[in-house]
């Protein structure tokens, strides 16, 4: 299904009304604002089934609805966003719209009503959003999703790489399935390895590849194991395809974050740690989606130009090596 307006539309976004602590506020993602209290600490105890819904979390988390305002630093760019139906995926989608880029989102059969969210979001903006249900796991529907975007946006010039499974399991390693660890490995990494190499031919000069990694790749906490070691690996393999491909002027980076409230976490683990979930972070509390767009962003665009090969991390002050 595809919505929106034309190619070539100006990007837009104008910060609004909202609150950072516990005040009402005028504030966009340029104003400096205290990042302790910018959003609230506290969550109730929730849980919900995969993959979850946003509609369901409480609080709702920030996509950068009401806050993010392009600059037009992505204009009439062809973008894919593999999990960008919700979490980090909208908010990434979201902003490349209002930086004036079209882009296609892939989600799941389950997860039809955000992804319709994010669309209308896109299409506020002024762009066009091809919106695709299908499987990562499957190697043909990674290619399906690269030539699609090619036909309905006219080519590419951005690929990120967000969808990811997880599922949280106290035993550790003796309680991750086998069909688990095929699904995490599959959807985290072998989607990510098939879509890069089916969107080879269509990345020119002044194209760029994002992909989602995670302190989890360098920090494993023990009940995501597996997942872990597919973020590990993204690591490398960003860094790898960065040398190969900065010969041809086509850019590799990833971007790792700590704890961020998207519906994956009510959906995949225990009540009492969702509640408590980012309050181990210097900064005290779990990030939001809308604020690791802007380093989609950046490293999607011109602004970055000298950079490849390198990580982001946006971890609330957790540190990377």
């Amino acid at each position: 299904m595809t919505i929106g307006g034309p190619a070539g539309r100006k990007a837009g976004g104008v910060p609004a009304l909202r609150f950072v602590g516990s005040a009402l506020a005028m504030s966009d993602q340029h104003e400096a604002t205290n990042p302790v209290e910018r959003y609230p600490q506290d969550r109730p105890r929730q849980s919900q089934s995969p993959p979850g819904k946003t509609s369901a979390m409480s609080p709702p988390p920030d996509h950068g609805e009401k806050s993010y305002r392009g600059s037009e630093r992505l204009v009439d760019r062809r973008a894919v966003v593999t999990g960008g139906d919700s979490g980090i995926g909208r908010a990434v989608a979201l902003a490349f719209a209002r930086e004036g880029a079209d882009v296609l989102i892939t989600h799941l059969e389950d997860e039809a009503e955000d992804a319709a969210e994010t669309a209308a979001l896109v299409q506020e903006a002024g762009r066009r959003c091809v919106m695709m249900a299908t499987d990562l796991t499957e190697q043909a529907n990674c290619v399906a999703v690269i030539e699609r975007a090619v036909a309905e946006l006219g080519g590419l010039d951005l690929l990120v790489n967000n969808a990811a499974y997880q599922m949280a399991q106290p035993g550790g390693l003796a309680d991750i399935t086998d069909e688990q660890l095929d699904r995490v490995f599959k959807t985290n990494l072998y989607a990510l390895f098939w879509t890069c190499r089916a969107a080879l031919p269509h990345l020119g000069p002044g194209s760029a590849i994002v992909n989602t990694a995670s302190i989890e790749a360098y920090s494993p906490a023990p009940p995501l194991l597996d997942y872990a070691a597919t973020k590990g690996a993204i690591v490398n393999f960003t860094k790898g395809l960065a040398q190969h491909l900065a010969e041809r002027g086509v850019r590799v980076n990833a971007v790792a974050p700590g704890p961020i409230w998207t519906p994956l976490i009510p959906a995949t683990m225990p009540e009492d740690e969702v509640s408590q979930f980012g309050k181990n972070t210097p900064l005290g509390r779990a990030g939001q989606p809308a604020e690791l767009a802007p380093a989609y962003v950046f490293l999607a665009s011109g602004e970055s130009s000298y950079i490849t090969g390198e990580v982001i991390g946006v971890t609330g002050g957790k540190l990377l090596p």
